[in-house]
């Protein structure tokens, strides 16, 4: 039996990331966030106003709702990604709490790379700082398609609104440089609640949505490419039961695009053509699939297909080459060296590879090519050509975040050591 597929894709979950400079407040957001949709149980309450009455705090420190650990609470900061979950009527969320030192920028790298939306926080006192231009710049580089700026603090500068509107022109002025579409501002109190979850009484000046109603609202169904059709294949599946003896799916993610039954397409690296037989999303036989909807699909032709291959549309290719340039985010101590040799995972597909060249490095606080070494530390972004054993099929990263991002691992460790987005 044919059913609908709206069923089976969650398209009311928001994946949104918070960034800022230290003491910006996200912790205190994020706690505001979950206080006032009430998703805190009594017992978590009760240890968050026990801590804080510790510390001497006038008011329960909303802050400790998020940081969880120890030794983050010791020092006052956030040192790693935190994942927050949490729902309305309206939406379900995750939230990935990043911390706001420059030394933790590849925190934020990983936090946000499957993100719907960044909040970055200015603090209304100090106004755009370099962290501010840093964390933009990240959100711009990773595709994240919508970015809200929330001006926090208000409270601290007596909710003026001409503070507001100056902070406003200077973030609209730097924004203006970046490739996000949709950018919204927000004066808020983190700590006071105003334009969280509840319109600011005192800032009766401000005639926006809160920020809980923007992101129960925003539209995110668009962000997905559904032009390129895009399927890599994580695993063949063959139950070799009585009732599906003959069965021979492929699975996988649609990561572009939308397949339908019936539909001619492409088989990569083979390059074999065939038509779409069936289309399974869970035990349920639908007409089509569409990203980001994980699914299983049968073919009319015999066609050996493993991990790794992609089923694309048939006039619509992906790129094919061996020579690949990223814009590359390092993770590890050990710097990156042209020459150095790494294993390569993109999408399903597995491979090896050699930094053929290091072009050139990134200062992120002007946006502009560092001068001197290019070679790459941790934490630093530069834009770099890799060789690989195998060709990959991929586009390029603004177009299709699924199949324009790749990770690099160190073979003697296994760590990941860098993230990249393909140029």
């Amino acid at each position: 039996m044919k059913e609908e597929t709206s069923g089976y894709l969650d398209m009311d979950l928001l994946r949104f990331t918070t960034a800022g400079s230290v003491d910006d407040g996200k912790s205190t957001l994020i706690g505001r966030l979950l206080y006032d949709t009430k998703q805190i149980f009594e017992d978590q309450m009760e240890a968050v106003q026990q801590a804080s009455a510790k510390r001497g705090n006038g008011e329960v420190d909303l802050s400790l709702l998020t940081d969880g650990l120890r030794a983050e609470r010791e020092q006052g900061i956030t040192i790693d990604v935190a994942y927050r979950y949490f729902a309305t009527p309206r939406r379900k969320f995750i939230i990935a709490d990043t911390p706001g030192h420059i030394q933790y920028t590849r925190n934020m790298v990983t936090g946000a790379s499957t993100a719907n939306l960044a909040i970055i926080l200015v603090d209304a006192r100090r106004g755009i700082l370099e962290q501010t231009r840093r964390h933009s710049f990240i959100a711009s580089l990773l595709g994240i398609p919508h970015v809200v700026f929330c001006i926090n603090k208000m409270d601290l500068v007596d909710y003026d609104q001409a503070t507001f509107e100056r902070i406003k022109r200077e973030l609209d002025d730097f924004s203006s440089r970046l490739e996000v579409h949709d950018i919204r501002f927000i004066p808020i109190s983190a700590l006071k609640g105003d334009n969280v979850v509840t319109r600011s009484k005192v800032m009766d000046w401000y005639q926006g949505p809160t920020l809980m109603y923007l992101l129960e609202s925003i539209h995110i169904a668009g962000d997905h490419n559904h032009v390129d059709r895009r399927f890599p294949v994580q695993q063949v599946i063959r139950p070799m039961t009585t009732e599906y003896h003959d069965y021979r799916g492929f699975a996988g993610r649609v990561a572009g695009g939308v397949f339908r039954v019936g539909d001619k397409v492409h088989v990569l690296p083979s390059g074999f053509e065939s038509t779409i037989k069936s289309i399974n999303i869970g035990e349920h036989d639908v007409e089509e699939c569409f990203a980001p909807q994980s699914a299983s699909m049968t073919l009319t032709d015999e066609i050996d297909i493993s991990r790794g291959d992609m089923i694309v549309g048939t006039n619509n290719l992906p790129e094919t080459s061996q020579d690949v340039e990223v814009m590359l985010c390092w993770f590890n101590e050990r710097p990156l060296q042209a020459g150095g040799k790494y294993a390569i995972k993109h999408n399903t597909r597995d491979a090896r590879c050699m930094v053929k060249e290091v072009m050139y490095r990134m200062d992120i606080s002007t946006l502009r090519k560092a001068d001197g070494d290019p070679t790459l530390k941790m934490n630093d972004i530069g834009r770099v050509m890799l060789r690989t054993t195998v060709p990959l099929h991929f586009d390029k990263y603004q177009r299709n975040r699924y199949t324009g991002s790749l990770i690099l691992i160190d073979e003697a460790t296994n760590e990941t050591v860098a993230a990249g987005m393909i140029v």
